[in-house]
């Protein structure tokens, strides 16, 4: 579960069980992430994780890194798109193209956040219900 608390005017930290937190603010408000820059990080951060063994261990490197941006609709309500673009060098790579194949595999297979976004994973909202007075009827 991740815990968000309100620590300031539009800012906001968010901390999950295992004590790690980010800060969350508005779109350019500095030292935070707003939360489209979150579901970005996501995205690229899960293509990292999930292939970060199989890169390396054929690139015999330790150098990976993604790039990846929202691409939203013309309103700027909605993320249409998340392109990720992982770089590692392919120098002692003997075949790039099967290792592509590989990666792209696993990211399809196995990363939750990319499989999500595919699935349009929906984000119920719960509200405090409202608390009734005595005069009120139930």
């Amino acid at each position: 579960m991740i815990e968000i608390e309100r620590v300031g005017e539009h800012e906001f930290v968010a901390t999950n069980g295992r004590g790690a937190s980010v800060r969350i603010g508005r779109k350019g408000q500095e030292g935070s992430f707003s939360p489209v820059e979150l579901l970005v990080a996501a995205a690229a951060g899960c293509a990292m994780v999930t292939s970060e063994t199989l890169i390396l261990r054929r690139t015999g490197g330790d150098q990976l890194t993604a790039e990846a941006d929202a691409v939203q609709s013309e309103s700027g309500n909605e993320v249409i798109s998340i392109p990720v673009t992982l770089s590692y060098d392919l120098s002692a790579v003997e075949d790039p193209e099967a290792l592509e194949v590989v990666v792209r595999r696993a990211v399809e297979q196995f990363c939750t956040v990319t499989r999500t976004l595919k699935q349009s994973a929906t984000s119920p909202l719960q509200l405090p219900m409202p608390l009734q007075t005595a005069s009120e009827p139930l």
